[in-house]
């Protein structure tokens, strides 16, 4: 499988044309046997605080894509930041290891107090 590198995956973000978040929800009256359903509405949690958008089915398709757009946002950034997780811990490791090979004999110390 070829892994796409971080120019990649940010070109692709940056093509993402809109995002939308929450969970979208189908729901019907049981009272209202003769009204068009079903209908639909957006939640999304923020600052703290549940809120619910009520989508119109003109609406539908483009909240249905928005939602689409934000769940390839997420697992493209996951991917970013993954790669960038195991280029940072290899950077860290490589940096280790140089450390470790300048100095091969320990150091002597001579006290200036002679």
């Amino acid at each position: 499988m070829n892994t796409p590198d971080k120019h990649q995956l940010l070109k692709q973000i940056s093509a993402i044309s809109a995002m939308e978040r929450g969970r979208l929800s189908a729901y019907s009256f049981k009272d209202r046997p003769g009204q068009a359903g079903p209908y639909h509405k957006l939640q999304s949690w923020e600052s703290g605080k549940n809120h619910t958008r009520y989508v119109p089915a003109d609406e539908l398709p483009a909240v249905e894509a928005a939602l689409a757009g934000y769940a390839q946002y997420e697992q493209l950034t996951r991917q970013y930041a993954d790669l960038v997780i195991a280029e940072t811990r290899q950077n860290i490791a490589s940096k280790k290891k140089t450390s470790r090979l300048k100095s091969s004999s320990p150091r002597i110390r001579r006290s200036s107090s002679s």
